[in-house]
């Protein structure tokens, strides 16, 4: 399928997901949003992809929110079918049984934060600018930013960046746990995709039983979340690549595996 808003490549088993509006700031319309699934859904359904970057064309945004000019005009029920889009959107991307990274190469404001924090990971430049403005136009953030990201940085940092509008630069995200790395801007793909040919070359099952165990474990009472890890380890030894890695580290060679 050719896209209009995104660019969409692979290589090397890594699917690189470009957002390509440059001169909107890579802000997220609904057509946007409708083939980021598109791109996402055909990463699921294809074993040779096997790990998910997300950036963002340009030098200045990664993604600098919704397109304001598309919601000005919206009436709620067209608000509605926009926030479930998204929401379908980014679960299909927190939930891909493959590791994702978002490279956040400028502005991840808005929807480009909720958008980030879908991602297994972050890795952002040191000019990466986060932050849930919506408050400041009249809104809130309608596509998991209130629950993602007091998951991740705590709810009395979301609240203060939620409530307050404010913006946090590449350090402070890192400082509270929302970036998990930090590099200049010309190194930030260089090595996005180097960690992400690496997640690559993991056994898939065990990526995909690891992801579902601290996905959905999360929110689980303590015991029924160890009885879920306990279930999905115990899964993990029908796989030919648990026995090549098993075999590999005794005869002390590195493992191929090969996602059966």
């Amino acid at each position: 399928m050719e896209y209009k808003n995104i660019l969409f490549t692979v290589e090397e088993g890594v699917a690189i997901i470009t957002f390509n509006r440059p001169k909107a700031l890579n802000a997220m319309n609904s057509e946007m949003m409708g083939e980021l699934q598109d791109a996402v859904t055909a990463c699921k359904d294809d074993d040779n992809v096997r790990a998910l970057i997300l950036t963002g064309s340009g030098e200045k945004a990664f993604i600098a929110g919704a397109d304001i000019t598309e919601m000005q005009n919206m009436e709620p029920q067209d608000a509605l079918k926009f926030m479930e889009l998204g929401h379908e959107t980014l679960r299909l991307i927190e939930t891909l049984p493959k590791p994702s990274i978002a490279a956040i190469n400028g502005f991840a404001l808005g929807g480009g934060t909720e958008t980030s924090m879908a991602c297994d990971m972050r890795f952002a430049s040191e000019n990466a600018r986060f932050g849930q403005p919506e408050i400041l136009l009249g809104l809130i953030p309608g596509w998991g930013g209130t629950q993602r990201l007091s998951r991740l940085i705590g709810m009395g940092r979301a609240k203060e960046i939620v409530l307050g509008g404010g913006q946090l630069d590449a350090q402070r995200a890192y400082e509270v746990g929302l970036v998990n790395k930090i590099y200049p801007a010309g190194q930030l793909m260089e090595e996005t995709k180097k960690f992400a040919k690496k997640l690559a070359g993991m056994p898939p099952f065990a990526i995909k039983m690891a992801k579902h165990s601290l996905n959905f474990g999360y929110d689980l009472a303590f015991d029924n979340a160890i009885r879920l890890e306990v279930e999905c380890c115990s899964q993990c030894f029908s796989t030919k690549d648990l026995k090549e890695g098993t075999t590999a580290f005794l005869e002390k060679r590195k493992a191929n595996f090969t996602g059966r």
